[in-house]
């Protein structure tokens, strides 16, 4: 068993497993029974917002590699959508939690994590593939984990994969200052206008004063929507090493940025956007961390 798994351990091999102490099968879990008997357990309130990070291990259906295009990024996000059920699907991909002008779909994912080889603009894995989702949402990561559950597969544009574990890791020592690796490229941009009165997308750097300061807007609007108040103290993010990363969302380029970060700020604020994601464009596949220390 997974030691990084808090709570559960899900095998594709004939059997389920059980929830450690609580007397609940993975499928109880997920329908419910958990909401009616956490208040037996003396659980806080918004205990299950903090267990929201899945965790799914895949490998090929076949004895073929897995091959994707190297800008996979919306094939995940697909397959993400199909998982849950169509109501909530369209409101998340049509509208999402609006704030202002702004409308959020509070969800995250990780690269594919895995041996791989690159060529002629293809990624093909090699074994098994991990993928980590997370949401504060708990009617999103339910769906989504009992769909795992029921189907035993995610499909990947062509690629059937086999689930092989599927688990929640576990909450992560957060302090008012962690040194965080990033598991998606985060990302902040500004939509300015040339002289020509076009508009153009600028991505900013790490180093730029405007990547921390966006950061910390970003996550205040965040944390209001998900615990309906305000926060006054903002994040801080200072890079430590890391390095570009370009990755074509369908047919637009994005550019973000891979590596380690020092955060520091309010711990809720910090567990915000560890469930939420960090920075802009979460859905499609950006700013999902780990906390490293």
């Amino acid at each position: 068993m997974n030691p990084n798994c808090l709570f559960f351990f899900l095998r594709f091999k004939g059997f389920y497993g059980f929830i450690d102490g609580c007397g609940l099968s993975i499928l109880d879990f997920f329908v419910g029974a958990w909401d009616r008997r956490k208040s037996l357990l003396g659980l806080a309130g918004d205990f299950m917002i903090r267990l929201m990070r899945m965790r799914l291990v895949m490998r090929s259906s076949s004895d073929e590699p897995v091959s994707l295009s190297l800008g996979y990024n919306h094939l995940v996000q697909a397959a993400i959508y199909n998982s849950i059920s169509r109501e909530l699907a369209d409101f998340l991909h049509d509208r999402g939690f609006l704030l202002g002008r702004r409308a959020f779909k509070l969800f995250t994912f990780s690269r594919l994590l895995g041996r791989y080889r690159v060529g002629k603009g293809v990624i093909s894995y090699l074994g098994d593939i991990t993928l980590y989702i997370s949401s504060p949402i708990e009617r999103f990561v339910r769906e989504l984990a009992n769909s795992m559950v029921k189907k035993g597969f995610l499909s990947l544009g062509r690629n059937k994969l086999k689930i092989v574990e599927l688990g929640f890791p576990k909450q992560p020592n957060v302090r008012n200052e962690v040194r965080i690796r990033m598991l998606s490229p985060v990302t902040v941009y500004s939509t300015l206008y040339t002289a020509e009165n076009k508009k153009k997308t600028y991505y900013y750097s790490p180093y730029e004063r405007e990547f921390s300061k966006l950061i910390s807007e970003n996550a205040k609007k965040k944390f209001f929507l998900i615990y309906k108040r305000a926060i006054k103290t903002g994040l801080t993010v200072k890079p430590l090493k890391v390095r570009e990363n370009i990755v074509m969302y369908k047919n637009t380029v994005v550019k973000g940025w891979m590596g380690t970060f020092v955060l520091k700020g309010p711990k809720k604020l910090i567990q915000t956007v560890w469930d939420a994601g960090m920075g802009s464009k979460n859905p499609q596949g950006f700013g999902m961390f780990e906390v490293i220390e």
